[in-house]
């Protein structure tokens, strides 16, 4: 059991990393290194560096003060997060538990472009499982994505419909061992797909190379998972593509926290760092509540 578990190891999550775990936390880090920051070559506006530095710096910088001071990481991507008394964090790898999670995984990367993909939100193309699956019972279903997530969200329609199929539009499947034998379990459509179609709901998909599939509900699991779709599944409030918070960080669900791009806002290093802090203070007086 960690007293918290910080999902994003950006520099929002290390920064509250640092904090959480010079207050004494049993801290773990969890993400891969897929942070933007990491892309910037030249960050030429940071507070106490008079010339450029990289972002890639900065990151292993960050995450080797982390590590000085006791902070565990674990470099596994997060499929699925869910709370009872307390969070119960799922890996491709392993699960975790916590008192208190913060996500800071970063801004949603930019939705695939598919034609009719946001014409038909709300009316058969869904990002939530756990939100909309059941609507779904019994019918024929399709979870567009080619990596581990995406065989996870096919799990969770399971015990809803027996007809599920991945759609990779194109990629090759991106699977750990573990999720490579579940996989198995689902037809997979590799072809691209062209648009899709419908009146008023969605009907079917059409293909790049001119073939038509009929599909009652599509559930986007693109690429890995993000805060905002861990956000969605725990009944979050959200404000667009961004997690609400309160003044110190928090959400409208006990213990969840978040910071940095994921929360909207200004997407800057400094905003990220300084919104890490301010969670991370939220967090320890949280976990100290309970032990209270």
């Amino acid at each position: 059991m960690f007293d918290v578990i910080i999902i994003g190891k950006g520099p929002a999550g290390l920064s509250a990393a640092i904090y959480t775990v010079r207050a004494g936390l049993r801290t773990l880090v969890l993400g891969q290194d897929k942070s933007v920051l990491k892309k910037a070559d030249r960050v030429e506006n940071y507070f106490g560096f008079a010339e450029p530095v990289s972002g890639k710096h900065l990151l292993e910088q960050g995450e080797t003060q982390a590590l000085k001071l006791g902070v565990k990481f674990e470099n596994s991507e997060v499929v699925a997060l869910e709370k009872s008394e307390f969070f119960e964090v799922y890996t491709t790898d392993n699960n975790y538990s916590g008192k208190a999670v913060l996500l800071a995984t970063g801004q949603q990367i930019a939705r695939i472009k598919i034609k009719g993909i946001s014409e038909f939100e709300g009316n058969g193309v869904s990002y939530c499982t756990t939100c909309d699956g059941f609507f779904y019972r019994g019918l024929k279903v399709g979870v567009l994505g080619y990596k581990d997530f995406a065989i996870h969200e096919a799990m969770e329609l399971e015990p809803l419909t027996g007809d599920i199929t991945i759609y990779t539009n194109g990629r090759e499947l991106e699977l750990s061992e573990k999720f490579k034998n579940i996989a198995a379990r689902y037809k997979i459509n590799k072809d691209i797909i062209k648009s899709i179609d419908g009146k008023e709901a969605v009907e079917s998909l059409v293909f790049e190379n001119g073939s038509r599939e009929k599909l009652d509900g599509l559930f986007v699991a693109y690429d890995s998972a993000s805060s905002i779709d861990f956000a969605r599944k725990l009944g979050v409030i959200t404000k667009g593509n961004a997690i609400a918070v309160d003044e110190k960080q928090g959400t409208n669900l006990s213990g969840l926290f978040a910071a940095g791009d994921c929360t909207g806002g200004l997407r800057q290093v400094s905003t990220a760092v300084g919104q890490g802090a301010l969670a991370a203070r939220q967090i320890i007086e949280y976990v100290r509540s309970l032990k209270n």
